[in-house]
């Protein structure tokens, strides 16, 4: 079953047992899926696209509830926070440190990148097979580390 079908099923079940969070959350993930639909010919979106927007709906969720921080409203930004909780239960588990450093070493010797003159070429391969599973801001600073 893909991402696409899994959040339409959990859609039907939250409304089942009248979650409301979970709801808005879920209808929030598949509004993005629709308008990214309406943008592609064949109206298909593969799991990688589906990771790809939930990764940004959760980043948004969470920049949202730290500018309600800042402005004082705790039940707003306790409300953003719950919906990012809920997207990212259908996001890959992300890799631990150790991963990957692990991953990027890889990439690094596959490349045979020697400075850092050659982050360029290894951020493209790795933000591309690492995609879901890791910040690109992480991937940025482990390439930055290993490279210098």
């Amino acid at each position: 079953m893909s991402i696409v079908e899994t959040i339409n099923d959990d859609i039907k079940k939250a409304m089942l047992a009248r979650d409301k969070t979970k709801l808005t959350a879920l209808r929030a993930v598949k509004s993005a899926f629709l308008l990214e639909q309406t943008k592609s010919s064949d109206n298909k979106i593969s799991d990688d696209k589906a990771i790809q927007i939930m990764q940004k709906l959760v980043k948004q969720r969470n920049e949202s509830a730290e500018i309600y921080i800042q402005q004082n409203r705790p039940e707003l930004s306790n409300a953003e926070k719950a919906e990012a909780d809920i997207i990212m239960q259908y996001l890959p588990k992300p890799f631990s440190e150790e991963e990957l450093i692990k991953n990027i070493e890889k990439i690094i010797s596959e490349t045979n990148a020697s400075s850092i003159a050659d982050m360029g070429k290894v951020m493209g391969i790795a933000t591309k097979s690492l995609a879901g599973k890791a910040d690109g801001k992480q991937i940025s600073v482990v390439v930055k580390k290993l490279l210098s």
